[in-house]
């Protein structure tokens, strides 16, 4: 979470000159002491918060896109006639207040009060979310955002009664810095509020399409109007001797967090199992807890799959900074209480194991209900599966792109899927066609990355690796797929926007732009 914004610049109820406020740009502000920004489109000026509603990032340092306002951290997406927040992962609206013109002078009066809700929306009969992670949650939110008057239910097989920021999981939370209370990603009272029944603790034992209907494992059935599949993808725990000794863990919910926390009290020497992003944050995390921390994997460098060689020595190279020390081209083949066995013999000591090898796409009730599956759950550019009525989004589903299909197993996909879903089960009829984005934490390094490649033939960094100020394009014949960045968080949302346009000249210009 960032520190409180600061007010600063003029005080905007006093007024400021129009030709002040850069036409598609930001004016920093205050009212009264609380920061404020305005932000202007040709004649149209508005006023809105300083601080985006997911971690707190300065909204100044980011990018006005038409009437959106766009976060620089994580790329939060804000309407700034409204403050709703419209792209994930933000949940929440932010603060905006009247704006009044004299002649060339802009002054900031009254905060407005938050919008109506909408008008009621007709819908299926029911609405039944398989899945309380971030695509269930986002898309029970946007139902009802949406107007949306029937029965929605969540159900979750896990453990946790609510659902969850797990990206924090294996940053904040684990490292110490983040109390649980930011873990749930809303208030039981906003789920009681909006209708929204959720079921923990069950799991769908079978999906019947022809009848509209699932059978619960508590033995309960649920007749649905359209149904939305969101099992998302379970981690992958390696077949070895010792697999599941009592210290040995792998890195998904709340609870396997919260455990590897509590081993954290008694533990001194742990081994990640795999330099997955899972597995280097958790990785950080723990030595940032003051654990020693060894990293075994199979393959050169880590990360090298996804970032190229050179990002991926460079991440390498940072955590070895912080004292990790890495087993690369080596397996694990036995876990024993006291230590983890190599393939070449040698022997790690260990009172923790913490596997982060990968997730499996959690496809087997998909698959039981006769849904087309081909490494994920297939859908069209709407989301839909194969059945009536039945949607699928995030982990789980492999939908079209231009290249073919994708399936990726993103946070923010995975919340903005939920949306459109949503929003198609209502009958918008809205393709999905969002830029994929990510982010990574090592210590108090962030990596970004916009689009998608999943393999490339080129890869060009502009600026400086080492310097923690650069843009790495990954390019297939030619063309840029993807951009990881390095502290150039407005570069990155420059990216995002221009992947969407598919404008490859505006993506050249960033890379020769960055100094």
């Amino acid at each position: 979470m960032s520190e409180p914004i600061k007010p600063s610049g003029p005080e905007l109820s006093a007024g400021v000159p129009l030709a002040e406020i850069p036409d598609g740009g930001i004016l920093i502000g205050q009212l009264k002491g609380d920061p404020v920004l305005l932000v202007r489109r040709g004649e149209e000026v508005f006023a809105i918060a300083a601080a985006c509603a997911h971690y707190g990032a300065p909204l100044a340092d980011g990018l006005v896109v038409g009437h959106q306002l766009r976060c620089p951290w994580h790329h939060a997406w804000f309407d700034v006639r409204s403050g709703e927040a419209v792209g994930p992962p933000a949940l929440r609206s932010i603060d905006t207040w009247e704006v009044e013109r004299s002649g060339t002078t802009v002054k900031v009066k009254s905060k407005r009060a938050a919008p109506a809700p909408a008008a009621k929306t007709k819908g299926p009969s029911s609405v039944v979310i398989i899945g309380a992670g971030a695509v269930g949650d986002a898309a029970a939110d946007m139902l009802r955002r949406k107007g949306y008057d029937g029965p929605i239910t969540l159900i979750a097989k896990g453990d946790e009664p609510l659902p969850v920021d797990r990206p924090n999981l294996s940053k904040e939370y684990l490292d110490g810095t983040a109390p649980e209370a930011w873990v749930p990603l809303r208030s039981p009272e906003f789920y009681a509020e909006h209708r929204i029944t959720l079921i923990p603790r069950v799991e769908v034992k079978r999906l019947d399409p022809a009848k509209h209907q699932v059978t619960l494992s508590d033995g309960r059935t649920l007749d649905y109007g359209a149904l939305l599949l969101a099992t998302g993808a379970a981690p992958i725990r390696l077949d070895l001797p010792g697999a599941n000794l009592p210290h040995v863990s792998v890195l998904r919910t709340l609870t396997d967090s919260r455990g590897i926390v509590e081993k954290t009290k008694t533990a001194k020497q742990v081994v990640v199992l795999g330099a997955s992003f899972i597995g280097l944050e958790a990785a950080a995390a723990l030595r940032k807890r003051g654990l020693e921390v060894q990293v075994v994997a199979p393959e050169a460098l880590p990360l090298e799959k996804v970032l190229g060689p050179k990002l991926g020595a460079f991440v390498k190279a940072l955590h070895e900074e912080k004292g990790v020390k890495f087993h690369l081209g080596r397996k694990p083949t036995a876990i024993s209480e006291r230590d983890v066995t190599l393939d070449d013999g040698g022997k790690l000591p260990a009172d923790l194991v913490v596997m982060g090898v990968g997730v499996r796409p959690d496809t087997a009730l998909a698959e039981a209900a006769g849904l087309t599956v081909n490494r994920g759950v297939v859908v069209d550019a709407y989301l839909r599966t194969s059945a009536p009525d039945i949607y699928a989004a995030g982990d789980i589903a492999r939908y079209p792109v231009d290249c073919g299909t994708a399936r990726i197993e993103h946070w923010v996909v995975a919340q903005r899927q939920g949306q459109v879903a949503a929003r198609n089960i209502l009958g918008q009829s809205e393709p999905y066609r969002a830029v994929p984005f990510f982010w990574s934490q090592h210590y108090d390094m962030p990596i970004n990355y916009s689009g998608h490649a999943e393999a490339w033939d080129a890869v060009d960094v502009a600026g400086s690796i080492k310097g923690r100020n650069c843009l790495v394009a990954y390019r297939s014949k030619g063309r840029i797929m993807a951009i990881a960045s390095i502290y150039r968080d407005r570069d990155s949302l420059l990216a995002e926007d221009a992947f969407s346009r598919d404008d490859q000249p505006a993506l050249e210009k960033l890379l020769r732009e960055v100094t």
